[in-house]
């Protein structure tokens, strides 16, 4: 490759690495001027296939986020609803156990992302109360 007149990058392909499914990533090896190199590439194929649940936002009260990994097995409220400190919102599944989870302040449920089967991981956000 010729970046400018005079100077030139010879750059050799050797190896693509397996697929991070955390981060949809994969690792390409390659020579750059007789030198071996690494770096991860997004593998925009992959990420196609793969699901992206948004976080709850730390710090913020009313945006509740999963407390473990898990899928969803009951939605105990409707966008709308008002809540009050200790009302149960969702019910969730994690290694055999079931979880309740309770509104942490008074509101009204401003969105809820999630459906019954859903599976997530921790921090997920089940939803908002404002």
């Amino acid at each position: 490759v010729e970046i400018e007149k005079g100077k030139v990058l010879t750059i050799k392909l050797l190896s693509v690495g397996q697929l991070d499914e955390k981060h949809g990533e994969r690792e390409v090896f390659f020579e750059l001027n007789g030198q071996l190199r690494s770096l991860m590439v997004k593998d925009e194929k992959a990420q196609e296939n793969m699901s992206h649940h948004p976080k709850a936002r730390v710090g913020v009260k009313g945006s509740i986020g999963a407390p473990m990994p898990g899928s969803i097995i009951d939605i105990k409220v409707k966008e709308g609803d008002s809540v009050v400190k200790g009302d149960p919102l969702v019910v969730m599944s994690a290694m055999k156990m079931e979880m309740v989870v309770s509104a942490p302040l008074n509101g009204q449920v401003k969105s809820i992302p999630i459906s019954k089967g859903l599976s997530l991981k921790g921090g997920d956000l089940l939803l908002e109360i404002e």
